[in-house]
This record gives structure tokens, sequence and C-alpha cells, in this order.
């Protein structure tokens, strides 16, 4: 039996890569070229990029075989997707027409585009499939040299970088052997903000309500009247976050790598990001999803923060779909086929005026909302999604004169600080108890149980403000988790009864 050339590729689903055999058969018969295994419509049109290519680069190309050509992508019920196969087909045609050596395939992985003169273009998802490579003890992963930065990340796999067709064909008969590239050094660093904490005058409490919210992870809610400084609160965010560690910079990586949204500039995200979508972004953009589905603007948020502007005015859809994501730090994605998972575990920043007009309880303006349109207005964001925002606070009017100051706010280095000592204080909380958490607002409740010590008076003070205010069982436990971020914010190992009174009081809903 003859033997068939196989070599192994990578296709995403969703942001998980799926190991991928090529195979290349040359039979008797009047010319032909097809391409087998639910293949897309730009993936069936490689076998003219592939032609145009090899031909480009000296080499008998496929429209000269007077032969049928077939190429298997396997397994055959999983769909291919893009460009990402034109390398590994043009290596399995050379193998299969014997004008390429052949050389082990098992432990090698190939994946790139190619153009009409043969050189080769960067695909999406490279850092992915070389975490699946990873997995299946793959030694050599061959990418565009584009892309290589970005591969390299890990550093536990030989990562080979390929400008064209040439050079992989020399590389492979060992006549001109390529230089794997060095691991691609990791250097986390504070997001490059417009705005920082230290621009924004007054607005002490807003500052406060940030500084938690940023310690545990916590979502968040402005409301107040326009140019009260609610977009200029939110964009400060990120200025004040510590920047990635190793693990969540590779999660945040690996989302934007399948989005395409890498470049041999920027092979890893560094920064949290910051995702701000125009109210009008559908729930598809937001949440995720489309026929092949793509990561949307929580998932390209995760480990960061995803601001809301005019938070009532997004789509009905787009804000209940918000909800498991809130919850749980991830989104399910259902379609015929099969259901996808992406992470979304993010800071939710949101601002929105108290009414239309954005005047309502304003001193110094008079709002001209009936009653009526303001009850509709609160009543766009639902009871149970309020009930997922763990600080709702009013951000009330500046005075002239305290903009006219010339004094900044307090400096971005002292928020830094108190956020970084915060975190440390919960990580090591989480390493003894054995979570697998990074924040307060990541726990569940059990893990909330299991940690949370409180003092004799805040037991008791909790009590009486649990029969004073109605409250569900999840706003039981976010305040005790928001409560916690505070007691460790003043590295106290009990909560106190002063850091239960705060955690109340962002618990006030906006919209009562």
């Amino acid at each position: 039996m003859r033997a068939v050339p196989k070599l192994f590729s990578a296709e995403l689903d969703g942001i998980a890569a799926e190991l991928i055999e090529v195979e290349a058969d040359l039979n008797v018969g009047l010319h032909s070229f097809n391409i087998v295994g639910l293949a897309d419509k730009a993936l069936s049109e490689a076998k003219e990029r592939v032609n145009s290519a090899l031909k480009n680069s000296g080499i008998k190309p496929p429209s000269k075989e007077n032969r049928r050509i077939t190429v298997n992508l396997a397994p055959a019920d999983v769909k291919k997707v893009g460009s990402r196969f034109d390398l590994p087909i043009a290596l399995a045609y050379l193998l299969a027409s014997e004008q390429l050596k052949p050389f082990e395939t098992d432990d090698k992985l190939f994946i790139g585009e190619l153009s009409l003169d043969g050189t080769l273009r960067p695909v999406s998802g490279v850092l992915n499939a070389a975490l699946l490579g990873e997995r299946n003890n793959i030694k050599e992963i061959f990418v565009p040299a584009e892309n290589a930065a970005e591969a390299a990340v890990l550093g536990k796999i030989k990562v080979i970088p390929v400008k064209n067709l040439k050079e992989i064909i020399e590389h492979l008969e060992e006549i001109k052997i390529l230089e794997a590239v060095p691991k691609t050094p990791f250097a986390p660093n504070h997001s490059d903000t417009s705005v920082k904490i230290s621009d924004i005058k007054g607005q002490a409490a807003a500052k406060r309500a940030l500084l938690v919210a940023a310690s545990g992870g916590h979502n968040l809610l402005f409301s107040g009247p326009p140019g009260t400084g609610k977009t200029m609160l939110a964009e400060a965010v990120n200025s004040i976050l510590p920047p990635p560690d190793f693990d969540e910079m590779l999660e945040t990586t690996e989302i934007w790598s399948a989005a395409g949204l890498l470049s041999e500039t920027a092979p890893f995200v560094s920064a949290r990001p910051f995702r701000a979508p125009h109210h009008n972004a559908s729930l598809t953009a937001v949440i995720g999803g489309g026929s092949f589905p793509k990561p949307g603007e929580i998932s390209l948020a995760h480990r960061g923060v995803l601001f809301l502007d005019e938070f009532p005015e997004f789509h009905r859809d787009v804000l209940e779909g918000l909800r498991q994501p809130l919850e749980s730090g991830r989104v399910s994605i259902a379609r015929a086929r099969k259901a996808l998972t992406f992470p979304a575990r993010f800071i939710l920043v949101a601002a929105m005026n108290p009414c239309p007009c954005g005047y309502f309880g304003d001193p110094e303006k008079e709002c001209r909302c009936t009653a009526n349109e303001v009850f509709r207005y609160h009543k766009k964001i639902s009871g149970p999604l309020l009930d997922r925002i763990d600080i709702q606070l009013e951000v009330p009017r500046i005075p002239i004169e305290e903009l006219r100051a010339e004094k900044n706010g307090e400096k971005d280095e002292i928020f830094r600080e108190k956020i970084k000592n915060a975190r440390q204080i919960q990580r090591e909380r989480f390493k003894k108890n054995g979570f697998a958490v990074f924040t307060n607002s990541e726990m569940s409740s059990r893990q909330t149980d299991k940690t949370i010590k409180l003092e004799n008076g805040a037991e008791k003070f909790l009590k009486e403000m649990l029969e004073k205010n109605f409250v569900s069982a999840r706003g039981y436990y976010r305040i005790l988790k928001v409560a916690q971020t505070i007691a460790d914010l003043d590295a106290s190992s009990e909560i106190k009864t002063n850091h239960l009174a705060e955690a109340f009081q962002y618990r006030l809903r906006i919209n009562e």
C-alpha cells in the first residue's frame, strides 16, 4: 500500500485550536485539483494561491500535472475556515509529487497563507496553535515571519519563522537551515490611557469607588448629570490597574490572537485591555458569535475593563446578554453544530444619566422629563442586571471653584500602590485556601463563606442591615465580597463594621 504524505496544521474552534491532518494524493486521470474535508470558500480558493505560489517560486505547480490531485483535511466533519492551510497544502502536494525530499512530519506543525509570489502572509490564532502543539508533543511550528514573536511567547516549542515558500523548502531539504526565534520576553505594562486619576479634580467619593472596584475586580455604575466626569472616571480605571501577570497575559493574548488583533510589533497583550463599544453595537459584536463564532467585546475585555457609556441606550438584548458573563466570567455561544465558551472575566464600568434629559435631581438645572419618562428610562436596566453590579454611585456636579483650582487630584502612584497591596493580600489568601481565582469578585459563594471573617460588631450590624433592607442572595454575597476588598485596602484580617457600612452604601440602587 502506497503511503500518503500527511502534515499537521491547526483550525480555530472559537479560541481553542484543533489539530488538523493535511493529506495529498495524486491519481491517474485528467487534471483536477480538489480540496475535501468541509472547506469554506476561502479555503477552496487555496488551490489557486498554491498553484501560483509554486509556479512563481520556480517549482512545478499542480496545474502542470496531468493527474487528479486530492487534498484531504481531516477530521472531515470539522469546518475548515480561512487561508491558514495554504502552506501545509503546498508542502503536502510537493511530497506527493516527489518534488520534496521526505522528512519527519509527526513532530511538526505548519500554518500560513501564501501570496501569489510565494511569500507567507500572517494569519490569526498562531498562539492558539502553539498551545495546541505544546499539548500534542509537537517540537517545531512553522509560521509566517510576522507571527513568529507571537508563537514564541510560550518558549516551550521551537518556532521557525518563514518568509516564503522557497525558504521552507530549502530548510526541509537541509540546504539552508532556518534559525528558530528566541522566546519573546514578557514585559507587562500599565495601560497607556489618555486620562489618569490625577487629572480628575474633586469627586472624592467616585475615586474611592474606583479604588475599591479596581482592587477587588468589582463592577461599577456611575449615574449623574452630563459633564460631571463619569466618562473621565471610567477611562481612568485602567491607569490604576496593576499590569497583568503571565497567566492573565496568556489568557488575553489567546483571545486577541483568535480575533486577529495582534501584530508583529505587539505580539502579546502587555497591558490590561480597555474596550468601549458604542451603544448601537449589536448583540453579536458585544457578546460574541456569528456564523463562525468569534469573541465579542466582553471577551476582548477579559482581565481588563469593559466601559459602557450611555448604559440605558444599549439594546435590550445586549444588556440582558451581560447577565451570564457578569455572573460566571464566561459566555456560552450555542450553535447547531456545537456550543463554544469564551472567557469574559472583566470589570464592567457603566455610566448613565439619571433621566432622558440628564438633569433629574440636579440642583443647578431643572429636569424637563415627566415622572413616567424617568421611570421608563430607569426600567431599561433590569433589576437582575443591576443586582450583578456591586457598586452603584451617584456622581454630582463639580463646583466651578473646584474646577478652576490649580491643584490636581491624588497621584496615580498612590492609587496603584494601594491596589497592588490589596491584590497581593487577596492572592496570598487564595493561595492559602487553594482557590484558582485572582480577585475577590471571582469568589464563589462557597469560597466566600470559607474565607470571610467578621468581627463580632460587624456580625450584628450585618444582621440589622439585612433585616431593614431587601437583599437577594446574590446581593448578600456581593456585599460581603466588596466589604472584604475594603478590609484588604485597610490591611485588616477581619471585616469590621465600617467596611460593611461602606459596602452597603454602594448597593443603594440607582433606580430606586
